[in-house]
Order: C-alpha cells, then structure tokens, then sequence
C-alpha cells in the first residue's frame, strides 16, 4: 500500500492541489464525499463590508476557481488565488493546519492529520 509518506514532491503537491479543490467546491454547501478534506471557509471584515451579493458571488467564483498561476501558486498546491470582481480584487488563500488548528499540518497531504482554512480576504488586508 502507498502512503502519502512515499509520494515525491511533484506526485504529493498533486495530491493536495486535489484536495484543496475539493474542499473549495464543498463551500457552497455541497454535501461532500465521506473522504474529503475537512476545514473552515472563513472571510476577513473587510470582505463581509462589501454586502450579502458580492460575497456569494466571490464564494461561487472561489469554488469554480482553477486559474492558477506560478505567481500566486507556487507550490502547486491550489492554495492561493486572485479574484476580480468589478473595481475589487479579491485574494483567497488556504491554510493547512492539524487537525485542533493550533499549527501547520505535520503531514499536509494526509486528511486525517490536516484541516483546512480557506479565508477570503482584500489585498490590503494581507
């Protein structure tokens, strides 16, 4: 059997790129899968200022999101992207935490040993 501790670099940030879209697509209420990714969808004050209708369409764009680029995504991960929406640029990053959300995932590829934070937030905010 593989484990997530014999995946290379490329096959595990694979891996959670996957995962992070699955959990995105689960922030509009979906009813996810038994095995997806656990975790928050959370927004900083200043997105909740711009009203009721922008954040539900920020929300759907961030779950129909797959634009990534080197600039923003780094690592591969799916974990950071730019929305714009009329005048506003939007950022949502997703975090990787254990599973009490005190720390970094010690092992993020494994669902059963990270959560995470997918936070919608304004640049200025960063």
């Amino acid at each position: 059997m593989t484990t997530t501790l014999d995946l290379d670099p490329v096959q595990e940030a694979a891996l959670i790129a996957a995962q992070n879209d699955a959990f995105r697509r689960t922030i509009l209420g979906n009813a996810p899968v038994a095995d997806a990714p656990q975790g928050q969808f959370v927004m900083t004050r200043g997105v909740a200022a711009l009203g009721l209708d922008v954040q539900l369409e920020l929300t759907r764009r961030v779950a129909a999101f797959d634009t990534f680029i080197a600039d923003s995504d780094p690592h591969g991960w799916h974990e950071m992207g730019v929305i714009e929406l009329e005048d506003t640029t939007v950022w949502f990053k997703l975090d990787l935490y254990d599973v009490d959300y005190q720390y970094g995932s010690p092992e993020p590829s494994d669902l059963a040993q990270t959560r995470r934070v997918l936070t919608l937030l304004l640049p200025s905010e960063y």
